[in-house]
């Protein structure tokens, strides 16, 4: 049983770094919210193995990696109350070990790559970044049929890891060197890499930017749509961090898309306004799709994308 010092330490972290996802969180029942603390503590954790000590060799942070590895499969024991938590949640909700190496395997893959050519190579990165943590969420929350509601769980976890490098291009720059926009994308419109490591911003590179927010904004649509595969208590907290996270979208064409330049990033009144917003939508109608198109900021049809490609925005919902 995870113990309460366990919880209280994943709780904080979750908080504290996870501050868009933790709003959605508040709103899960219990059985799933104590769990997803520890999940995204966990996350948080792989993160600064990879990220959080710059002294370290590449060599020492997968060594450090790879006991990390073994101490979230219950391999070797540890003194870290999230790990140890972790250990204990992935056993009591059958989480797959498949899923804990796969997003392990792409915490690797940050210690050695700082580009990616294709979007096939990104996507396959975001399949143990972003789609294992999706079927890690979809095992906790234990829907009757979780086969059939795995692809729209990946697709959001797609989305929003899309969203976050997008919105976050500036940030993954200065701090760590690492650009996650692919190469094919930004050549496609004129643009590079080196430009965008030079924090050089032009139409060029917010044509490129525009794309992968397209991109992500599919995935959005397709992940809503699953929503309704899930238990019906986690259905609104689930639809409500998309909508949460892709609120990101809205800030950055206001921005004209120059995230190089700055880091969009959601007020807590702005937070809580949507979620209000989308508390009343749900209680007039319990449809995820509905209520998505309604409340957020993403484009729901073709007239909407006619409008995104004439004037670079949309309207403010």
């Amino acid at each position: 049983m995870v113990e309460q010092r366990q919880l209280a330490r994943s709780k904080q972290i979750h908080r504290e770094t996870g501050k868009t996802f933790y709003v959605a969180t508040r709103f899960l029942p219990e059985r799933v919210r104590h769990p997803t603390y520890v999940l995204y503590a966990f996350f948080r954790v792989a993160d600064e193995v990879v990220d959080g000590d710059n002294d370290l060799a590449p060599e020492e942070r997968t060594e450090r990696l790879e006991s990390f590895r073994r101490a979230a499969l219950g391999e070797e024991s540890t003194d870290d109350p999230v790990l140890a938590a972790f250990a204990e949640i992935r056993e009591r909700h059958d989480i797959p070990k498949s899923d804990v190496n796969t997003f392990v395997d792409a915490m690797a893959t940050d210690v050695e790559t700082a580009r990616y050519e294709t979007y096939g190579e990104l996507r396959e990165y975001m399949d143990g970044s972003a789609a294992a943590v999706g079927r890690m969420m979809t095992a906790v929350m234990a829907p009757d049929c979780a086969e059939a509601a795995l692809p729209a769980a990946t697709a959001l976890g797609e989305a929003f890891q899309l969203t976050n490098f997008v919105r976050d291009v500036r940030e993954d720059v200065i701090e760590r060197d690492r650009i996650y926009l692919p190469a094919e994308t930004l050549e496609a419109h004129g643009a590079s890499h080196e430009q965008v490591a030079r924090l050089e911003f032009d139409e060029q590179v917010a044509d490129a930017v525009q794309a992968e927010l397209t991109r992500a904004e599919a995935l959005y649509r397709d992940g809503v749509a699953g929503i309704e595969l899930l238990p019906d208590d986690c259905q609104f907290p689930v639809l409500l961090a998309a909508i949460l996270y892709a609120d990101h979208h809205r800030l950055i064409r206001n921005l004209d898309y120059d995230v190089v330049s700055t880091t969009p990033s959601l007020s807590t009144p702005r937070k809580l306004w949507l979620a209000a917003r989308a508390r009343l939508a749900w209680w007039r109608n319990p449809d995820p799709v509905a209520v998505f198109r309604s409340v957020s900021a993403i484009p729901s049809d073709e007239t909407d994308h006619r409008l995104q490609r004439v004037t670079g925005r949309l309207p403010v919902p």
